[in-house]
């Protein structure tokens, strides 16, 4: 069979290369790209003739990409057999912090000049007045995206790797809530 590795929502700890050694077998490394368009096709129909593994780091049903997998796959009657891993939304509970007092879970993109997107805060709201749930908060990971020059070009011209910092992550939040919501929902001490 064939062994699919999905490297875009999450950071593998080793490179593929160990995984092949591990596994004896060629690993096929997947962006985005291949995920969200038609490299799955040609995926799934190679499922239907054969065994195929669709790797994924850390919670396989986490992103709604690989939810939607799954159904693709019922559609196609391609047999899906999933074995759970360990991830952030299960770290938590390592925390000491209780999962039922969680509330829904956001993620925060980094902003560019003409793009700071605030939903994130409706949903960090509506947990603080649902009885001060916490909020997870998943940081932005930038892997193998396209330039600006390569969307206009067609060309493969990828931005450097990048991963969002805590630091960042704050600042970015204070930034929503003390120059565009200005609601109190939390602040430098929260």
């Amino acid at each position: 069979g064939r062994i699919y590795l999905e490297n875009y929502t999450s950071v593998l700890c080793c490179s593929a290369e160990t995984l092949e050694r591990f596994y004896e077998r060629e690993i096929t490394v997947c962006d985005r790209a291949f995920v969200e368009s038609d490299g799955v096709d040609g995926m799934l129909k190679r499922a239907e003739e054969e065994d195929v593994a669709f790797l994924v780091v850390g919670d396989c049903f986490a992103a709604t990409t690989h939810a939607d997998l799954v159904l693709r796959a019922h559609e196609k009657n391609v047999k899906v057999k999933t074995y759970y891993n360990a991830s952030i939304m299960n770290a938590c509970a390592g925390s000491g912090l209780q999962l039922y007092n969680f509330g829904k879970t956001v993620s925060l993109c980094f902003f560019t000049k003409t793009w700071k997107p605030d939903s994130f805060y409706d949903s960090i709201k509506m947990n603080k007045s649902n009885g001060g749930l916490h909020t997870l908060v998943l940081l932005d990971i930038r892997v193998k995206e396209p330039t600006v020059e390569a969307l206009c070009t067609g060309k493969k011209i990828y931005e450097p790797a990048r991963f969002m910092s805590v630091s960042t992550a704050a600042r970015q939040m204070l930034y929503v809530e003390n120059e565009v919501r200005k609601e109190g929902v939390y602040n430098e001490d929260s």
